[in-house]
């Protein structure tokens, strides 16, 4: 009975490992792309069928243009490992890093961040996969992108429902690539085509980005008429009226006021019953009306001053949920696409790195190759440092084993009735024995203290049985700390490199974090985009530059303090046995004076 229960929980464990499946090895690269239609995107609660998403692609969310083929024909898009997806290219530049691509969404669930496409690219050998007669539904019969050196506009639809008449002039400056410019006079004329037909029971969708710079008068965005009767979308002053003509008059919504300067989607839909009027995905004005079944000539621009992009019409009645969508998805202001993290076939867990890697800017590259100077310099620091305290301690351990053993000789010697011979050895050669051994401590400070010791008390007392005063025994004392601080200076030589790479390799790699989160916030303002999975890819490589600094920072710290601990220790050992060992001959050079004296 449990069988089944752990046959699902094993499906939903491998579920997201199967969703993650490579679409085909050919392609050497891919990136999530996420709809966002919960309150913080698009905000819609309708699910949404075979709906052309547009996709812009620039340097704030998308850094492998140099990858692509040309005109982008190696993209590909799937809904999953299985599914690819139609898509159109209208416009990209590889030197500008800008795309324009449209996609068709088989579905896309209301109030969900879940809806989820893959974009591949990478892949030199790959067919130019465009299709926009593919892209939209049956019900859209007309859309126009406008293409710079278009003379009449193109439908991109399968109906061809191209211009037959155009006064406007495509310029390249517009909302979506390439906008229609008016004068004022003349306008873009489609002929009656069974596909622009107004069925009352299905509805009718007109919707076009538009912008207008200064107030109308009689200005017509559109005109879809058959004889007396059909729509009407006029502008007069700067104020936009909907209005349904028929042999009765015409019913018009409420004006509603465009913001001049400044791009703004409107749309239109007729039902049987009603005319709406919608800006920036928004219902702003209804009029009731009596639509009847027509099939009308289409009029766009008509006296009209401004620029239109985007214009489409649709023989069904949009929903205010597409209304939305559209808009949102088309607009800079929010976050409706998600993007995620490039990844390689085959990479792995090495996406995530190679992503921060290759979004890195000059300046952060700059300052990391600084840190890594630091570090190196840092290293040659610790590493030579380390030799040379490990030999100073290794030499000091060998001195001192002779050193006790010889001490011990003296002592014994001093406490036994000595013969001649062994009172001439104690007097002279004890001492002296392991001063003359230079060959074997050179590393060895206390080795040094012993030699000087011996060699300065030789000079200062002349004659065994001579005494030692006491500014002889200070300026002896005086000598050997001059000679621990010296030693103490050498081993602490270069140390301020270590202090300088934990103090400034912080500060340096904040310096490349903060200019570059200024860059990517820049390029975020200069192309409008503005989600987190644009901006993430930036701010984590710029804060690339500051894990540097730390990473020379921190085995800087651990090292300066284990190394700068041993030297304290070596340094405590030498003025403890120069203590001890002015004790000692002092005391030795007293009881051979007071042997001399009894002799």
């Amino acid at each position: 009975m449990k069988k089944p229960y752990y046959l699902m929980g094993l499906a939903l464990f491998l579920f997201p490992l199967l969703a993650l499946a490579w679409w085909s090895d050919d392609w050497s690269s891919r990136r999530q792309i996420n709809v966002d239609t919960t309150a913080t995107g698009a905000d819609t609660q309708e699910t949404l069928t075979d709906f052309p998403l547009l996709i812009r692609l620039h340097a704030g969310n998308f850094g492998y243009f140099a990858d692509l083929s040309e005109n982008g024909r190696d993209l590909r898009f799937l809904k999953d490992d299985k599914t690819p997806l139609h898509y159109q290219v209208e416009q990209l530049d590889v030197l500008s890093e800008l795309g324009l691509i449209w996609v068709r969404l088989p579905q896309v669930k209301g109030g969900s961040d879940a809806n989820t496409l893959w974009m591949y690219y990478g892949n030199p050998s790959a067919q130019d996969g465009s299709d926009g007669k593919s892209l939209y539904d049956a019900a859209q019969s007309l859309v126009y992108h406008f293409r710079e050196g278009e003379t009449l506009p193109q439908d991109a639809t399968a109906y061809a429902t191209n211009a037959a008449e155009s006064t406007a002039q495509i310029i390249a400056a517009g909302w979506i690539g390439a906008a229609a410019q008016f004068g004022g006079a003349g306008a873009i004329t489609v002929n009656a085509a069974p596909q622009l037909a107004i069925v009352p029971d299905k509805g009718w969708t007109f919707s076009s980005w538009i912008r207008i710079d200064q107030p109308q008068n009689a200005a017509r965005v559109l005109e879809a008429m058959d004889g007396e009767t059909g729509l009407e979308l006029h502008i007069q002053d700067a104020a936009l009226v909907a209005g349904w003509h028929d042999g009765a008059g015409a019913s018009e919504t409420a004006p509603v006021n465009l913001a001049l300067g400044r791009w703004q989607l409107l749309s239109v839909v007729l039902r049987a019953d009603r005319l709406e009027l919608f800006v920036d995905g928004a219902s702003v004005a209804l009029a009731n009306i009596h639509a009847a079944a027509l099939n009308p000539v289409i009029r766009v621009g008509n006296n009209f001053s401004g620029l239109l992009d985007e214009v489409q019409i649709a023989a069904t009645a949009r929903s205010a949920d597409w209304l939305k969508l559209t808009f949102r998805s088309q607009s800079p202001d929010f976050s409706v696409l998600n993007f995620g993290q490039d990844e390689s076939n085959g990479s792995g867990g090495d996406s995530h790195f190679m992503v921060i890697v290759q979004n890195v800017t000059l300046d952060g590259w700059v300052v990391i190759g600084l840190t890594i100077i630091m570090l190196l310099v840092a290293i040659m620091v610790m590493i030579g440092k380390t030799l040379v305290i490990n030999r100073v301690t290794r030499d000091n351990a060998l001195f001192l084993a002779q050193y006790r053993q010889l001490d011990f000789k003296k002592l014994d010697v001093l406490d036994q009735d000595e013969s001649p011979e062994e009172r001439e050895l104690a007097d002279s050669d004890l001492l002296m024995a392991l001063a003359g051994s230079h060959d074997h401590f050179q590393s060895s400070p206390l080795y040094h203290l012993y030699h000087l010791a011996i060699h300065e008390l030789k000079l200062l007392q002349g004659d065994a049985d001579q005494a030692v005063t006491q500014e002889a025994w200070n300026y002896l004392r005086v000598k050997l700390d001059s000679h621990i601080v010296m030693e103490t200076l050498r081993l602490n030589g270069n140390m301020v490199l270590l202090t300088i790479a934990i103090a400034g390799g912080p500060f340096l790699g904040l310096l490349g974090t903060v200019v570059g989160v200024m860059i990517t916030f820049a390029a975020i303002a200069a192309t409008g985009d503005v989600n987190i999975n644009s901006i993430a890819p930036g701010i984590a490589a710029a804060l690339l530059a500051t894990v540097t600094g730390l990473a020379v920072a921190i085995p800087s710290l651990f090292a300066y303090n284990y190394l700068l601990t041993r030297i304290k220790e070596i340094t405590a050992g030498m003025r403890i046995f120069s203590d001890e060992f002015l004790a000692l001959l002092t005391m030795r050079t007293a009881k051979m004076q007071k042997r001399g004296s009894k002799a």
